[in-house]
């Protein structure tokens, strides 16, 4: 097991002046949203989200009959007319179920106790701070990872699957978007979930929710109708990471969700980004309603949601540090992500100006 030691990270003094570089603390973005479930302890590994389908439908976002050219609401009522003194046939419905298992998440830092005693800066302390980045990070892109999965796809420019976007974000991509999870009976977000070792809410105007790398601001900047998020209305509650909004979409960028690398078309004179020169980064944005997917979270010992900290400084002697020279800082933390209904978030792949 790998652990510092004092030579291999050398002291500040007579080196460097100032305070160790602040850290950029990552922001679980996308948990701000969507339905979170405590997992209690002993009880299993694996949750079941459920959703029942409407009565006489396939599918659970559309209620209407999907038959052409008929007067389709019509249609609809005709299930329920009855006939005078016959019993009409009873209903039934069908729930469809998504299980997630929870996996475990651990974040180590080992370090000596020179580096304890006799470094110069307060090592302990920069690796909690450190330990919870880390793990913040790795919930981040676990959620990136099952949403940007779903198969709800749309192009930039004229492209028709990744390889082809050739495009920047555009309004008319997002009308588009915003049209198909209308159709869906995708709802708008009304809360999202304040930050804190208890889920809670805050109420905030309705819109559909964009997420997209901050390589993208200057895009989201430029579309018709943009109202930066520091002009909202006095006492209009801001969510963390949002930069504005357009047209009942509120949008909100982070450095944490990585673009696709030379995955689009050929850059030629897009004047779009790349990062060999040779073929567009294509980023993907989320676009989302209301409960469009879940997260799963063991409690700690404490009885809530969150991480399990552990702190062993050097000094505890033990069969294994019969001397007690090593130290450790831990954290870890049960969890797990999933799309609970695809026609309800969308992903739009674009590439963005250079």
């Amino acid at each position: 097991m790998a652990f510092q030691n004092y030579a291999s990270q050398p002291g500040r003094i007579n080196k460097l002046l100032g305070q160790i570089l602040k850290h950029a603390e990552p922001k679980e973005v996308t948990g701000n949203i969507g339905i979170q479930k405590d997992v209690p302890k002993n009880k299993g590994d694996t949750v079941v989200f459920r959703r029942w389908i409407p009565a006489n439908s396939t599918n659970e976002n559309l209620f209407f009959p999907t038959t052409t050219a008929v007067d389709r609401g019509n249609a609809f009522v005709q299930q329920y007319v009855a006939s005078e003194g016959v019993t009409p046939n009873a209903l039934s419905l069908t729930a469809q179920d998504y299980p997630v298992t929870l996996q475990e998440l651990v974040i180590l830092f080992g370090f000596s106790d020179k580096m304890a005693d006799q470094y110069e800066d307060d090592v302990p302390t920069e690796y909690k701070l450190q330990t919870g980045q880390q793990l913040g990070l790795a919930r981040e892109m676990i959620r990136f990872g099952a949403i940007k999965a779903s198969t709800n796809k749309f192009y930039a420019g004229t492209g028709t699957s990744r390889a082809t976007v050739n495009g920047k974000l555009t309004l008319s991509l997002l009308r588009k978007v915003v049209k198909y999870l209308l159709a869906h009976h995708a709802n708008q977000v009304t809360s999202i979930l304040k930050p804190g070792v208890e889920y809670g809410s805050v109420a905030v105007q309705a819109a559909f929710m964009v997420y997209a790398h901050t390589d993208l601001n200057q895009d989201i900047y430029d579309l018709p109708k943009f109202k930066d998020a520091v002009d909202y209305a006095q006492g209009a509650a801001r969510i963390p990471g949002e930069v504005g909004a357009v047209e009942g979409m509120r949008f909100v960028t982070s450095p944490d969700l990585p673009a696709v690398f030379d995955g689009g078309a050929a850059v030629g004179s897009t004047g779009l980004a790349s990062n060999l020169g040779v073929n567009i980064d294509v980023y993907q944005v989320i676009v989302a309603g209301a409960d469009a997917w879940g997260s799963i979270s063991m409690k700690n010992a404490s009885g809530v949601n969150g991480v399990s900290p552990n702190v062993l400084l050097p000094g505890q002697v033990s069969k294994s540090d019969p001397a007690g020279q090593r130290g450790y800082i831990s954290a870890k933390n049960w969890f797990n992500a999933l799309v609970t209904n695809s026609d309800h978030v969308a992903i739009v792949e674009t590439g963005t100006t250079a």
